[in-house]
């Protein structure tokens, strides 16, 4: 049931979270009645559909960036898309954290398919112009999008492209490995670990016995922990 489209896809017209040749994605509804986003061509859906939200919560948000003891945390998102992560991230570090949160995507969604995610009605007292002013913000520049959340969202693939800076927390939220290898090879996780603090945290949603190994090999000590309604496990490693 997972995941979005992401950076480096095997389907060339539709590169993470675009949607280029492919028909627009559809917003469907999860069981915790957050949206998530549906693409017929490739039969798969942005997030789970026992809840969008819980989803996220549980394994980026819990498990994520709410460990972080300091009060600055360096965020790297492996995909943009819908800015959920993005969100809950602000949205849990409001009063307690200075987030410099940064996100690699190829193709941005269109605003008119952002507009009809439900997201801010969860959140009304922080949303929607916070939801918005994520997706409409420039790309490749630092936007300050709150007096201690700092968003630079960076157009691009990862496969190709260098990674720079240092980083306290990578949340890798790519399309799943059997739809996009490439993105869950050594090389990848090569790149993502040079990028990573000692003692920075990675999680992902997957809990595939190669991507454990990959992380293993490429410095980090990894741990099964117990996934959201829906999902046995995943995957939160740390690097050493």
């Amino acid at each position: 049931m997972k995941k979005k489209t992401k950076v480096g896809t095997p389907f060339p017209t539709f590169p993470h979270g675009g949607r280029s040749a492919l028909n627009p994605p559809e917003i469907v509804r999860t069981k915790d009645g957050s949206d998530t986003l549906f693409v017929s061509e490739l039969n798969e859906h942005y997030h789970s559909v026992h809840g969008a939200i819980q989803e996220s919560d549980h394994i980026f948000i819990r498990n994520g960036v709410s460990t972080y003891p300091g009060d600055q945390v360096r965020i790297f998102e492996v995909g943009f898309g819908t800015g959920l992560n993005t969100l809950l991230t602000l949205i849990e570090c409001i009063g307690n954290k200075k987030v410099l949160y940064t996100a690699i995507e190829n193709y941005p969604l269109e605003s008119e398919l952002v507009t009809g995610l439900n997201y801010p009605g969860f959140f009304p007292g922080i949303c929607p112009e916070i939801f918005k002013k994520l997706h409409s913000c420039r790309w490749d520049v630092v936007n300050k999008i709150t007096e201690t959340f700092r968003l630079h969202k960076m157009m691009g693939d990862l496969t190709s492209m260098q990674l720079y800076g240092e980083f306290d927390i990578i949340y890798f939220d790519a399309f799943g490995p059997e739809k996009q290898p490439e993105m869950w090879s050594d090389d990848i996780f090569r790149k993502i670990s040079g990028i990573t603090a000692r003692n920075g945290i990675l999680v992902t949603y997957s809990a595939k016995g190669e991507v454990k190994r990959s992380l293993i090999r490429n410095g980090f000590k990894v741990s099964l922990l117990p996934g959201p309604p829906g999902k046995r496990h995943f995957i939160r490693a740390v690097k050493i």
